[in-house]
């Protein structure tokens, strides 16, 4: 399910935000749901090919090229949440000795399979064709796509993104009254449970409303930049503090990269 970028405007409610200061929840050592559980997965696309364009996450053009490419995964309503869900890894693995290797695949939720297999609460992977084939033993990726709806299990997993740092991406129609962002390349939970901001001049972080899929937004105005970007991950409470990532002259549809990361 693909879901422009632009179409976060109608999203985000105009309501006057409270001025918060971040309470961070103690970390916690390890990801929730660490351990195997029961699954099932299908595959989308071209055989060997890398995934749909886009996705419900709203990565774009990101899931056509590396560290994304191969790599998409679309999941049902239990592991997308809303979007919230976005971005987070996991490894999926088949356990057919005849088909199947030892090696799991890992993938990133890049985008929502609503229907079919994916309803009903059931906790279901929908990956790109490239991804599907790499559980098989090598040589039998073919046979191994022909099997339809495949039982899998799966563990989340750290995410990581070498050499990358992350970055936030303005999102279209975004103005000096409405700013939306997009997370990229978050190393760790790969999931943004909070996001507050910091405009220029002030000492207060803001609060930031989720719209969907990786996409957060703050109405008011008129926003005067550089703006700071905090972070809060969902799974373990870790955060991170971007300062003046992005700048006074800023401009929907540009992506600015931080120097920081979780790793």
């Amino acid at each position: 399910m693909q879901v422009p970028r632009s179409s976060s405007i109608w999203a985000c409610m105009m309501v006057l935000l409270s001025v918060v200061e971040l309470v961070v929840p103690a970390a916690l050592l390890h990801l929730p749901n660490s351990s195997w559980q029961p699954a099932t997965a299908t595959w989308y696309g071209a055989p060997e090919g890398d995934g749909s364009d886009g996705g419900a996450c709203g990565y774009g053009s990101l899931v056509d090229v590396k560290p994304f490419r191969a790599r998409v995964g679309a999941v049902s309503p239990v592991l997308f949440q809303g979007g919230i869900g976005c971005g987070a890894c996991y490894k999926v693995k088949c356990l057919d000795k005849r088909v199947c290797s030892r090696r799991a695949v890992t993938v990133i939720v890049t985008d929502e399979c609503p229907g079919g297999y994916c309803s009903g609460g059931r906790t279901h992977f929908d990956l790109s064709g490239a991804a599907f084939g790499r559980m098989a033993v090598a040589g039998l990726g073919s046979n191994l796509r022909d099997r339809g709806v495949l039982p899998v299990i799966f563990r989340r997993t750290a995410c990581k993104y070498p050499g990358k740092n992350i970055a936030f991406h303005v999102n279209e129609g975004s103005t000096n009254y409405w700013l939306s962002l997009l997370v990229e390349f978050e190393d760790g939970d790969g999931e943004v449970g909070e996001m507050h901001i910091k405009q220029a001049g002030s000492n207060q972080w803001v609060p930031m409303q989720h719209v969907w899929g990786a996409s957060w937004c703050i109405n008011g105005g008129p926003l005067q930049g550089p703006f700071s970007v905090k972070l809060t991950t969902r799974s373990t409470g870790r955060t991170l503090s971007a300062r003046d990532v992005i700048p006074s002259n800023w401009s929907p549809q540009a992506t600015y990269t931080s120097r920081l990361n979780f790793y």
